[in-house]
């Protein structure tokens, strides 16, 4: 697990480098800059890794409630002016004035720490608090709005609830109402409504709405089985947008090709694998379910990413784990990996 998140977070380094040196010039005149952030940030993350690997598991369990409550106050602070920042209509981050925090990143590892530790108790008749609680989180996110980050809460949530014994007529009634949800969020807010429609007919307004997955494609194309080189990416020179974060697979699959691409793929593989193995290993319900969650985590988030950009579902804007830019993503995802490296090691 450890070689894997490893390799994947310095590859990361090398992408977000080469995706982003066109605006990094553009917009603050130095090449360097989006790439010392995440060097900065990997520095924190892998700090935070080894310090959640050195925390024993069993801690979370403690203070599972006291972590979910001052989740969600951070949530509804996004919202509060001279507190929360707002950038292109969203309201996503808090700026503590040394650092800019995304709750609803935290959100996803303090869901996975609350459910395990519910879960691993038995009880009857939950499904109603269960479905109350995910609502009150996953309504928070979506009022930033981020629909991307509110589908891997549900992803997550539901997982555990499988998981930990639910009885499968509950899946009957939560996923054709999850569907019509998903469907009429999308529907109601024009730019979902946009990406929904570009999804289905992809040969609409190149130029406009569907601009973004055309170059992704593109970009995708242009690479053929061995890729263009590391550094050669044409798409990077702001014809692809966000290249650095969201859409930066794109760029990886234009300059390294199909068979860099699939090496990449393998990876995220190998490192799912490595977490399920260490769920299977879990000495108790606890560890074994906050395993299984953190695994899901990463791994649902980069089918979501991967499938936006080959144009298997619509675009959602959620980061690749591990490789794109951003400080709350990364450093949040990396202490989740300390704490299945430490239920790893007391297994």
């Amino acid at each position: 697990m450890l070689f894997a998140v490893t390799v994947l977070s310095l590859f990361g380094i090398l992408m977000v480098y080469d995706s982003s040196v066109a605006i990094a010039i553009r917009d603050f005149g130095n090449q360097y800059y989006y790439l010392r952030d995440q060097i900065k940030w990997l520095g924190v993350g892998f700090a935070a890794l080894i310090g959640f690997s050195l925390v024993e598991y069993r801690r979370w369990y403690k203070i599972a409630l006291p972590m979910l409550f001052v989740t969600l106050l951070l949530l509804l602070a996004v919202f509060l002016p001279g507190i929360g920042i707002s950038a292109l209509g969203a309201h996503r981050w808090i700026n503590f004035g040394f650092f800019v925090l995304q709750p609803a990143e935290l959100a996803k590892l303090v869901l996975i720490i609350y459910l395990a530790a519910w879960f691993s108790r038995p009880e009857r008749e939950r499904l109603l608090a269960f479905a109350l609680l995910v609502a009150m989180v996953v309504g928070l996110v979506l009022l930033e709005p981020d629909l991307g980050t509110s589908i891997i809460l549900i992803a997550i949530a539901l997982m555990l609830y499988f998981c930990a014994g639910a009885p499968v007529i509950h899946f009957a009634f939560i996923l054709p109402m999850l569907i019509v949800g998903v469907l009429g969020l999308a529907i109601i807010s024009p730019y979902r409504a946009a990406r929904l429609t570009t999804f289905l007919h992809p040969e609409i307004d190149p130029q406009g709405a569907s601009y973004h997955i055309h170059q992704a494609l593109l970009g995708l194309g242009s690479g053929g089985w061995f890729g263009v080189g590391v550094g050669q990416s044409r798409q990077k020179y702001e014809y692809l947008p966000e290249a650095n974060t969201d859409s930066i697979f794109a760029i990886i699959g234009e300059e390294t090709g199909f068979v860099g691409s699939i090496a990449v793929l393998l990876m995220f593989v190998f490192a799912s694998w490595r977490g399920f193995r260490i769920a299977k290993r879990a000495s108790d319900g606890f560890g074994r379910l906050l395993a299984i969650g953190i695994t899901v985590w990463f791994s649902v988030q980069t089918i979501i990413n991967l499938s936006a950009m080959v144009a298997l579902m619509p675009l959602t804007g959620v980061p690749l784990p591990f490789i794109s830019y951003g400080g709350s993503s990364l450093i949040i995802m990396l202490a989740g990996v300390g704490i299945l490296l430490n239920i790893s090691k007391t297994a």
